[in-house]
């Protein structure tokens, strides 16, 4: 079954398609807990609504402490959640990356 967005072979990332080209985001742990990813992703959806509702400065930046703080413990930013030693390629053009081949045959 096809995911979508696409995701990697080893479910690290998953691909968007923007101006410069198909870009790899680092996709959230697959080993939390359901009810753990269930409670960081709640937190997410709050954390966006207040950057959205957001008035001031303070308040906005305190909001997207608050989507970073959960995007970290979702395993998406801060330390790699893979144990192999492979890099973070987050953000990274897929071109130029060892994922390079495997789009192209996509």
């Amino acid at each position: 079954m096809s995911r979508c967005p696409p995701h990697t072979p080893d479910g690290r990332y998953f691909v968007v398609i923007g101006k410069a080209g198909p870009r790899l985001w680092r996709a959230a742990n697959p080993e939390l807990a359901a009810e753990e990813r269930e409670k960081q992703v709640s937190e997410l959806m709050s954390a966006r609504r207040a950057v959205r509702e957001a008035t001031g400065d303070s308040d906005l930046a305190a909001a997207r402490t608050r989507v970073n703080s959960a995007k970290i413990a979702l395993g998406e930013r801060g330390p790699v959640w893979w144990t192999d030693g492979a890099p973070d390629l987050n953000r990274r053009l897929v071109q130029g990356t060892c994922y390079a081949d495997w789009w192209a045959r996509r």
